[in-house]
């Protein structure tokens, strides 16, 4: 990370700390719902498939950065099937950097051509070993791993939603992120779980089994890119919701936290990690604070 954009978190941190304000620091906008897969934890591919086109992202990119994001996501969908004439995903995380964004990254199902160095980290789904990674999204396994090899550069993080499919795969996970080559680390999740994948969601039991493999697995050198000290709020689901820091774009509609706000009651059964990790530092819990330092100095 650069020494300017540390000291512009850092900034923000303590003046987000001290006035308890509400501004946006990491936006994600969705470029499409558009999926090659039906993954069976996904309720949100699909229910359009329309690609926006450049011109609105490039005006949502815009709308977010005067906002004071800095961090920015692309989203699907799956990122690398969007297309508007000759411009790809490139195109938009080039414009992002050239707009002032310290940080752009895209999240991926990893089944197509990895070519975009520009990112700084590419958030690929990998969710288990072969056998329960295509239980969950299909024969993909195999054509992810030759991406992975093949790619450009070696910004890939892993992006593993833990369900009860794939909790006993935790370990395979790590250990592929330790092991292979172009990938930097893994960063999890717990199912957050939506009316219709209800049946994917870990009892409060389970989630502290998969936190103790997580632990285990950090203490043997697998590079994982989450905060232990989040851990108890995750598995008890006690972390402050929604997420002020956090904002998603979709289709000009803004979001606050994520667009999974809107369906009732699931604020109360978040499983996402980054929730829980940035609103306890916003809330200026010290551990939190430090371990988030000390990991994002080391992936970013």
């Amino acid at each position: 990370m650069k020494l300017s954009s540390f000291i512009h978190f850092a900034s923000f941190g303590v003046k987000t700390i001290i006035f308890r304000k509400k501004e946006p620091i990491l936006g994600t906008i969705i470029v499409s719902d558009k999926c090659n897969l039906k993954c069976k934890h996904c309720s949100v591919n699909n229910i359009t498939a329309i690609v926006h086109p450049y011109e609105q992202i490039k005006n949502e990119m815009l709308q977010l950065y005067n906002m004071g994001v800095r961090i920015l996501f692309f989203c699907g969908g799956e990122t690398f099937m969007w297309r508007d004439g000759n411009r790809t995903i490139r195109d938009l995380v080039v414009e992002a950097k050239m707009m002032g964004f310290l940080i752009v990254n895209v999240v991926t199902n990893g089944t197509f051509e990895l070519d975009l160095p520009e990112a700084d980290l590419i958030l690929l789904s990998l969710d288990g070993d072969k056998e329960r990674h295509n239980a969950i999204r299909g024969d993909t396994y195999d054509t992810i791993m030759n991406n992975i090899n093949n790619a450009t550069s070696d910004n890939i993080c892993f992006y593993m939603a833990i369900n009860q499919i794939n909790k006993n795969a935790i370990e395979h996970v790590c250990m592929k992120a330790r092991d292979m080559k172009n990938v930097k680390a893994v960063s999890f999740n717990f199912h957050t779980p939506y009316p219709d994948t209800k049946e994917l969601a870990l009892s409060k039991e389970e989630k502290a089994e998969c936190c103790d493999v997580i632990r285990r697995m950090m203490k043997e050198g697998a590079p994982v890119f989450n905060l232990k000290s989040a851990f108890p709020y995750l598995i008890n689901n006690n972390f402050p919701t929604p997420c002020h820091q956090c904002v998603v774009m979709e289709n000009g509609k803004l979001s606050t936290c994520g667009r999974c706000i809107d369906v009732p009651g699931l604020c109360e059964e978040c499983g996402y990690f980054f929730v829980a990790e940035y609103t306890l530092l916003f809330g200026g819990h010290p551990l939190i604070i430090l371990e988030m330092l000390m990991t994002y100095l080391k992936y970013i």
